[in-house]
């Protein structure tokens, strides 16, 4: 019996607690209607204080004005309060734009959202029956839903001051009605329910019934499965959080991700960190964002191309340089500033927050890290400088006859067109380039420690295995 399933899920699931005043979304179907009756029957039970809200859309002229009527009417001869309203929805949307159905669930969330703080409530209980937890998961896997989207209705989640809760979860369509015929309740009915044009009426009216064949009870395996991967998301969410934070830096223009930390994590972990920054990233996320989306995302990072970029849905773009992957809107601008700095000897440089240089006598005080130069005092012409390159920077490089131009270099190696103008360059006194740090030397390095040759050692985010 749905009384006795309903209380039981309710208690279970601690959906409502005494001095809880509950506003129901009634539509005046079957669901909401049975919902509102259920709720309102047992609400001294309950400890719970219950009122009804109708929305009309006004996309069905009269018929739609005539079921705000019936719910007030119903809820009059109760005596529950009732709050409605009529909005042109169409309209609205033609004026402001979007998609009709989000932009309409939109409008409906805002007024219920509205009902709720005028009647100081604490929580909006909706119709949701078991057979829409089927028919959501099943919808959302075949989709490519990820993560905790693949959980479906969520029983109960955060909604203005209080909460959503949907008591039916628990319950089958079939058992709804049986209530309403149990109980004299006669809902009204929406046509466009038996249209195969919507997706969800192709999964009630194709797979449902196969499904319910196999197993009478399927709905309570899909809600179980809804309720442990909940569980389990947000156990692994969290642990994704943690991780995530030390490979991670938003700077507000566009994210920064390290590549190399990144790959360090559990591959579980990977997945859900890719899902938590295009999250963090979109405020409001495209319904064509999918589990494939993220898969791309990943194949950049683990590619062997140290160079690459992907265009995601709304303008986001992932752009790989090197060790560092970058999620931005538009073009990735420069934001560096020129700089020329003095290489001293033993003194660690940094440059920007992105590049380090530690020059060392020879032999050096410490392991020798990142991308090296050995230079010979005698043939450079101290001290020697870190610039930004300038125009018509050409170094004579180690193994070629001649010279060759830093952009024709930058361009060779692939080089993201916003790190060019503030990739460090090092020179010595005169001007003469030495050394393209993770790219090319000069004819002036040595290959090995000489006697007293000078070590120069260069680490950064962006280093690129230098030659």
């Amino acid at each position: 019996m749905l009384e006795q399933t309903t209380k039981r899920f309710i208690q279970e699931h601690r959906l409502i607690k005494k001095g809880d005043r509950i506003v129901v979304a009634v539509s005046g179907g079957p669901d909401s209607l049975a919902l509102l009756h259920f709720l309102d029957s047992n609400k001294e039970g309950l400890g719970a204080e219950v009122a009804a809200a109708h929305l009309d859309h006004m996309f069905r002229g009269d018929e739609s004005f005539q079921e705000l009527l019936f719910v007030q009417d119903y809820c009059n001869n109760r005596n529950i309060p009732f709050y409605g309203k009529r909005m042109d929805v169409g309209g609205e949307i033609e004026r402001t734009g979007g998609s009709l159905q989000d932009r309409a669930r939109q409008i409906r969330y805002d007024f219920m959202k509205g009902v709720m703080e005028e009647v100081s409530a604490s929580k909006l209980a909706l119709g949701h029956h078991g057979d829409d937890q089927v028919e959501t998961i099943l919808m959302k896997l075949t989709r490519g839903a990820s993560g905790a989207g693949r959980a479906g209705i969520p029983l109960k989640r955060p909604f203005g001051e209080g909460d959503i809760i949907r008591p039916f979860l628990s319950v089958t369509k079939e058992e709804i009605e049986s209530y309403c015929e149990r109980h004299g309740l006669h809902p009204r009915r929406d046509p466009s329910n038996e249209k195969e044009d919507y997706t969800r009426n192709r999964f009630r009216k194709r797979m449902l019934p196969f499904l319910k064949q196999e197993n009478p009870l399927v709905h309570l395996q899909f809600q179980r499965f809804s309720e442990e991967l909940t569980e389990d998301e947000a156990y692994l969410e969290e642990l994704t959080r943690e991780k995530l934070n030390r490979v991670w830096n938003n700077t507000g223009d566009y994210s920064t991700l390290h590549i190399d930390g990144f790959l360090a994590m559990a591959q579980p972990l990977q997945r859900r960190g890719i899902n938590l920054i295009l999250n963090y990233l979109y405020k409001l996320r495209p319904s064509s964002l999918s589990s494939i989306h993220i898969y791309d995302v990943l194949g950049i990072l683990k590619g062997k191309t140290p160079n690459a970029s992907l265009d995601l849905p709304h303008g986001l773009k992932v752009t790989r340089a090197y060790h560092t992957c970058y999620f931005h809107f538009g073009e990735l601008a420069v934001t560096e500033v020129p700089y020329h700095c003095e290489l001293k000897v033993n003194k660690r440089l940094e440059i920007q927050g992105e590049y380090q240089f530690l020059l060392s006598s020879s032999p050096p005080d410490e392991a020798l890290t990142g991308d090296v130069i050995h230079l010979d005092p005698n043939e450079v012409s101290l001290p020697l400088y870190v610039r930004t390159r300038r125009s018509g920077d050409r170094m004579k490089v180690k193994g070629l006859e001649g010279s060759k131009k830093l952009k024709t270099l930058f361009i060779d190696h692939k080089l993201p067109p916003h790190l060019r103008e503030a990739w460090p360059i090092v020179v010595d006194a005169d001007d003469h380039i030495l050394w393209v740090p993770g790219m090319k030397k000069s004819i002036y390095d040595l290959g090995e420690v000489q006697g007293n040759s000078l070590v120069l050692q260069f680490t950064s985010n962006h280093l690129l295995g230098g030659s």
